[in-house]
């Protein structure tokens, strides 16, 4: 059954008259009679009355006009949420967060994403950088906030969002006070360590900061997620280097110091994963967006 026929045969019902809808339809009146026959035989259904004075609905094409109306809407809908898909107005985007992106970036994106397309269904699936690098490699997802560097080798594009840098956190109370404090005069002190198979990018940023400093941090504790490593440090397992962003929350029992070799500490950060080469007009939107804001910031 073709729309086509479906669209002569609610003109001429509106009309009810073949050289009107003709006229209306842009199409010379004898096609459009081959045209409602067609249908009329495809549906085993006489649709008009046709005499001398014109034609009238029959009881059956009255019935079937008002599911006709309806499919030319859905149909009308259908071809107007494809074009918001091509725009990136529309459809759905799936995101990989890593929980620390939680605590700033992530409010503002998101919320901005969504104010200004709000027809994009997202959702959210939280997991380790390279977890998400590998998703974002596979299609699971379509773009991933991650924490930077990352040094998963895979066939990803990167957008560097935002630049951070490690602070020392200790438990409150801590011996070494509130005086300035270097990296190097820590190679005694008991370290919680970030996996080096789980959240490799910040175990590689760590452990160089400490070697530049001239050590190699005692591991006391290894853990995958920055909240966990803060819980660790919280309950006395030893000391951590956090992204700066971390000192912002305050529901640990943590003291920030930040270090006075702060040029020694290599840089971590934000950043966005996308394949460029298959992403949809959504995820386009979505880096766009979070490219002008990362500017403006």
């Amino acid at each position: 059954m073709e729309l086509r026929r479906i669209r002569h045969f609610v003109v001429l019902a509106e009309t009810l008259n073949f050289h009107k809808a003709a006229e209306k339809l842009h199409i010379a009146q004898p096609p459009l009679s081959v045209s409602i026959q067609k249908l009329e035989a495809e549906l085993g259904v006489i649709l008009f009355d046709r005499n001398s004075k014109g034609v009238a609905l029959t009881t059956e094409g009255a019935r079937i006009l008002a599911l006709s109306v309806r499919l030319l809407q859905a149909a009308e809908q259908v071809e107007q949420t494809a074009l918001e898909i091509r725009e990136g107005t529309n459809g759905s985007l799936r995101i990989g967060i890593v929980g620390s992106t939680t605590q700033q970036l992530f409010q503002k994106l998101v919320s901005a994403f969504r104010a200004a397309y709000p027809k994009i269904e997202i959702s959210i699936h939280e997991a380790t950088s390279t977890q998400i690098v590998e998703a974002v490699s596979s299609g699971k997802l379509d773009i991933g906030l991650i924490r930077t560097p990352i040094l998963t080798s895979l066939d990803v594009n990167m957008q560097v969002l935002e630049n951070d840098y490690f602070i020392l956190a200790m438990p409150e109370g801590h011996a070494l006070g509130s005086r300035p404090i270097r990296l190097n005069e820590l190679a005694q002190m008991p370290f919680i360590v970030y996996s080096p198979e789980h959240a490799r990018g910040l175990h590689y940023a760590m452990m160089a900061a400490c070697q530049s400093a001239g050590f190699s941090p005692k591991t006391s504790q290894i853990a995958v997620q920055v909240q966990t490593v803060l819980s660790l440090v919280e309950s006395h397992f030893g000391l951590a280097l956090v992204p700066s962003v971390m000192a912002n929350i305050n529901r640990y029992r943590i003291t920030y110091r930040k270090l006075e070799d702060e040029s020694a500490i290599k840089r971590i950060g934000y950043g966005l994963v996308y394949k460029q080469d298959t992403e949809s007009m959504a995820t386009s939107r979505f880096r766009a967006l979070a490219s002008d804001m990362s500017v403006r910031t």
